[in-house]
This record gives structure tokens, C-alpha cells and sequence, in this order.
């Protein structure tokens, strides 16, 4: 067996339940562990560092709004595979990933939302406008919020499952959007200052700390994202039984 199927392999032995729980009861101490550790470095670095020139202490928005709104657009490309996988592949668990991650990406949209708008009001002198950058990332917000009423509203899981997965794929377009917004059209927002082929803009004081607490973020997106699918394979299999029990009982009697 080559190690390209190995993998495959692996991969399609995750799509068993089971499986996924026995692994994740594995993993999250660990991924929590280092979470909390690169929380503590991230944290330690952010506050020991000078503040800007220009902005003061306020520059230490940045270390909670950039990795926020990064994961406000990670959130929703792990939804968009997801959804690829529940239409192309029918991957048991691919429809409880993008379940799981819609909460966590609003949650974390709201804050970048939050964050951007208590700094924009000393740098910009307004609390929000309605420029390429933000009402793109607000439109996300409400596109989380729809697709998470969309799976409570509908009692049929597989349904919901085909029916989020095609309107997650169609709004995966608003993230491109958001990327480059600031390069497409002229907006207060500041234009990429991190990822860039130039290399990054920004002092090497802020970057560090700037990068810790993005994987420090990112670690934490990804240690709940697990816990939620667990819950979430519980929760399904606990309604399974209910239904089923209700089955019996209706044939009884």
C-alpha cells in the first residue's frame, strides 16, 4: 500500500464515529495544553511590548482583533470544505463539521467586529462606517447566523446537511471579498500588513507577539471545533435512541 493511500486510509477510517471519539478523547488534553501555554507567552509578549508611536496602547487591539478576524475566514473555509465533503463525498461527519464550526466563527466574527470598532474609534474617530472591509465581514456575521438557525429550524438532519452545504458554498465568495477589499476599493481599513509577497510591514515587536497569539487562537478555534463535533456525535446518537425508543413504545402499545 503506497503512503498516499495510507492516508486516504487514515482519513476514511475518521469518518467513523466512533473512531473520531476515541481519537479527540486523545487529543483534546493535549491541543487545551498548548492552547493555554501559547495563551500565556502570547499574553506575556503582548503586554511587555512598547506601545506605538502613533496609536499608544491602543495598538494592543491588534493582538485580539487581526487573529480574530483571520479566524472569522478560517471558520467559514473549514465550513466550505465540510460542505464539499457532505456533497461530493458524503463523509458521515463532514455536515457536523460545518455544524460545529458555524457557532465558533460567529462568535469569533463578533468579536473581530467588536475589537475593530473599539479601535477604529481613537484612530479613525468613528466607532464603524460602512466601507468595503467591515460590511463585508458584518454580511459574514449574518451569513453564521443564518446558516446556524437554518440547522435548528429544519428537524430533518440530512436535509439540512445538503441544503447549508449548498448555501455555504455559495457565500463562500464574500471571504475573497474580505481579503481584498482593501486592495479593490478605497477604505479606511489599513491594507495587509502581515501576509504580503514583500514580506510583512509590521516592526518586529508587534509581529511576534502578533503571531503567538494568532496560533494561540488558532489552537483554541481548533480544540473547541473538536470538543463541538463530539458533542455533537452525542447529541445525534442520544436523539437516535430517543426516536427509536419512541418507535418501540408506539408498536407496544
Amino acid at each position: 500500500m503506497t503512503e498516499t493511500s495510507l492516508a486516504i486510509t487514515k482519513f476514511s477510517d475518521l469518518a467513523n464515529p466512533t473512531r473520531f471519539l476515541a481519537l479527540a478523547q486523545r487529543l483534546i488534553p493535549w491541543m487545551a495544553g498548548i492552547t493555554a501555554l501559547c495563551f500565556i507567552v502570547g499574553l506575556y509578549l503582548s503586554f511587555t511590548t512598547e506601545g506605538d508611536y502613533q496609536q499608544g496602547e491602543t495598538v494592543r487591539i491588534m493582538y485580539i482583533h487581526v487573529p480574530a478576524a483571520w479566524l472569522a475566514m478560517m471558520g467559514y473555509t473549514i465550513m466550505s470544505l465540510s460542505a464539499i465533503g457532505t456533497l461530493v463525498w458524503r463523509h458521515p461527519l463532514a455536515d457536523v463539521s460545518a455544524k460545529a464550526a458555524a457557532p465558533l466563527g460567529a462568535a469569533f466574527t463578533l468579536i473581530a467586529l467588536v475589537t475593530g470598532s473599539l479601535w477604529g474609534k481613537p484612530m479613525w474617530g468613528t466607532w464603524w462606517v460602512w466601507d468595503a472591509r467591515l460590511t463585508s465581514v458584518f454580511i459574514l456575521f449574518l451569513m453564521y447566523l443564518g446558516l446556524i438557525a437554518l440547522n435548528r429550524a429544519m428537524e430533518d438532519p440530512s436535509k439540512a446537511a445538503r441544503l447549508s452545504a449548498v448555501l455555504i458554498l455559495v457565500g463562500f465568495v464574500n471571504i475573497p471579498i474580505i481579503k481584498f477589499s482593501v486592495d479593490w476599493w478605497n477604505t479606511l481599513h489599513q491594507s495587509a500588513s502581515v501576509i504580503r509577497l514583500d514580506g510583512p510591514a509590521i516592526d518586529p515587536e508587534f509581529l511576534r507577539p502578533l503571531l503567538v497569539m494568532a496560533i494561540a487562537f488558532t489552537m483554541l478555534f481548533l480544540t473547541l471545533h473538536v470538543m463541538a463535533i463530539r458533542n455533537e456525535i452525542w447529541r445525534r446518537r442520544i436523539a437516535a435512541q430517543r426516536r427509536l425508543a419512541a418507535r418501540l413504545a408506539s408498536r407496544e402499545g
